[in-house]
């Protein structure tokens, strides 16, 4: 069977839980996933949500914090279920369930929600830098762009290095609110009654969607199936009964800690500002700048502006990661980890920038609170997918959910499913009784929520329906294997650099040739003289580059090899690319330089370009 392409594959089974012996050592190995994917459910986003509620309603809506955070960890432990079970993500199982022009639309819908989501972070920290250094929103925005190189950086370090970064924003962030609370001298007993549910009027039903959509987030659910396969564990079945109730725990304490965090925001804004009569304050800009007067201390703004730049920083990690999880899962491209990352930033960047230019800063709060309704709008599409295939014995075995958990489950989907509808048919009611362009109404923006309807219907029905075919999700497509003969090379390639690999890769060469072989020591002199005048230099570099490649010759023919020296000028790549291809080889074996990162950018990264260049295999020695 061909090798199937891994979920976050750079950190795939990176951590191995089966050296650990004791129950708190395993449980601490498989710790870490739910907590990178918890900063999702305070990011600033969040805070745009909870600051409204907690404004214009009090401690009201404190129960639906609470519903959305039962919501959240059931669905984050079906994920989570989901990666350790079937060893896919949610783009991967949605690929296996549904046909390709289905996943293409759902595609875009988890990739709109993650714009959505990076959208809310990016401009979440644009505005805690400049609250706390006056730096301008334009430019925080940009700013914000670098965030992919630390991503890079933190992922290269290994997940562990990663988690602990945030778990330390989110302490940052824990820590700053106690102390917000502190201050605040919130009313415990009217905390306490804001746990009944109740919905005062429209206002709040749209907050309240808000909430929901900022709390229980899609992109968290693609994140959390690929996430919990950073973790290499044994596959029998009480180990697999294991690592789902250590990653249930691990959800418990870490979306906990998130809840408390959104309660607190919320809790901080009904003492703040509802109780002395400021139900205007919506926005973060204006929650920072009246937290100093109203509760009479320049500590409560600056622990805000900085909770809010590790809130920032924290989220876009979860964003940029769950961007490289959906494409990879829905369409399967292969592009370099950096640039996935950067695409997904800059699709982000790019929206809040032109709102910036052409609306004018006063829309950026709208702007949060919109981004958390539209990712309320995306919730079915993730969650009822993923309801079905860990509903679907095929696929799970043993570990498919339990009745119970199922009719939960589908009660969630209803719950969520009926406020987003509500929600839609009461906004598009407002646009007919409003003069709005009958052309956008009725060729815009009725057929797009009929298709959208349409779309959710089939996604829910269609498993149903019709059985998913019971096969393994095709990564590299169909495998056919014929009657194979053993490949013999006769022209074997030798990039020779002189950086003390010549043996290595001489002897590599020699294990792939026979009698018949001829070995090319191919070297590219890359002297500022021999760029110049190619094989008309004479330079003194170029001269001793012979010399050295004679020798190697004369070596390999001493033991009875065809040896034949070809030197090339210029750039590595091109050069040994240009060898390769008028001499006809059949292999081309180089030597891995062992530098990465800048140095990569800086000194060039001949392999990887060189294999773009010519249609032969190329075996790297290290």
């Amino acid at each position: 069977m061909a090798k199937e392409r891994k979920s976050l594959g750079e950190v795939h089974k990176s951590i191995d839980t089966t050296k650990k012996k004791t129950i708190l050592g395993k449980f601490l190995a498989f710790m870490g996933p739910a907590y990178i994917v918890s900063v999702g459910y305070m990011d600033p986003g969040n805070w745009a949500t909870d600051i409204a509620g907690g404004a214009q309603f009090g401690y009201t809506l404190i129960w639906v914090l609470l519903m959305s955070n039962l919501m959240a960890l059931l669905l984050q432990s079906l994920s989570a279920r989901l990666g350790l079970v079937a060893g896919l993500d949610l783009a991967q199982a949605n690929r296996m369930t549904y046909n390709s022009v289905v996943n293409f639309f759902l595609y875009i819908l988890a990739e709109l929600a993650i714009i959505a989501t990076d959208l809310a972070e990016v401009l979440g920290m644009a505005i805690g830098l400049n609250l706390l250094f006056n730096i301008d929103l334009l430019w925080g925005v940009s700013i914000t762009a670098l965030d992919t190189f630390l991503i890079f950086f933190l992922i290269g370090k290994g997940m562990r290095k990663m988690e602990a970064f945030i778990i330390g924003l989110i302490f940052v962030i824990g820590a700053s609110f106690f102390v917000e609370m502190l201050i605040a001298k919130p009313d415990i007993g009217e905390i306490m009654g804001g746990f009944i549910p109740s919905i005062p009027n429209e206002t709040a039903l749209y907050i309240a969607i808000g909430i929901i959509g900022a709390t229980v987030m899609p992109h968290n659910l693609y994140l959390h199936s690929a996430l919990v396969q950073t973790r290499k564990f044994n596959k029998d079945e009480k180990s697999i009964k294991q690592a789902i109730k250590f990653n249930f725990f691990d959800s418990v304490i870490a979306l906990n800690l998130a809840f408390l965090v959104n309660a607190a925001i919320l809790i901080l804004a009904a003492a703040a500002f509802y109780k002395t009569g400021n139900f205007h304050i919506a926005e973060i800009e204006d929650a920072y700048k009246f937290l100093e007067p109203i509760l009479g201390t320049k500590l409560a703004p600056i622990l805000f502006a900085v909770a809010l730049i590790a809130a920032g920083q924290s989220s876009t990690l979860t964003g940029t990661l769950a961007g490289q999880i959906v494409m990879e899962g829905y369409l399967n491209i292969r592009i370099s980890p950096w640039m996935r990352r950067l695409i997904t930033r800059l699709l982000a960047i790019i929206p809040a920038i032109l709102v910036i230019l052409i609306m004018g800063k006063e829309y950026v709060g709208n702007l949060l609170i919109f981004s958390q309704v539209v990712l309320s709008l995306q919730l079915g599409f993730a969650i009822i997918p993923l309801i079905h295939f860990v509903s679907n014995k095929k696929h799970m075995g043993k570990f498919v959910i339990s009745l119970p958990t199922k009719i939960l489950s589908w009660l969630v989907v209803l719950i969520i499913v009926s406020l987003n509808i509500k929600l839609v048919f009461g906004e598009v009611g407002n646009w007919i009784q409003s003069d709005i362009n009958v052309f956008v109404l009725y060729g815009i923006v009725f057929p797009v929520v009929i298709a959208v309807l349409l779309l959710l219907l089939y996604t829910a029905f269609t498993p149903i329906l019709k059985k998913v075919k019971d096969q393994s999700l095709e990564l590299h497509g169909s495998l056919h294997l014929e009657e194979l003969d053993a490949v013999h090379y006769h022209k074997i390639g030798l990039a020779i650099d002189f950086s003390g690999m010549e043996n290595r890769i001489i002897s590599s060469a020699l294990s792939f040739g026979n009698e018949d072989t001829t070995y090319y020591l191919v070297h590219i002199v890359e002297s500022a003289t021999a760029r110049l005048w190619n094989e008309t230099s004479e330079d003194a570099e170029t001269k001793q580059d012979l010399e050295m490649l004679q020798q190697v010759k004369h070596y390999l023919e001493e033991k009875g090899y065809k040896a034949v020296i070809k030197i090339g000028y210029g750039k590595p790549s091109n050069a040994i690319a240009k060898i390769a291809n008028e001499a006809q080889f059949d292999l081309i074996i180089v030597g891995s330089h062992g530098h990465q990162w800048f140095k990569d950018i800086v000194f060039g990264a001949t392999i990887n370009k060189l294999r773009h260049l010519i249609e032969i295999p190329v075996f790297i020695v290290k």
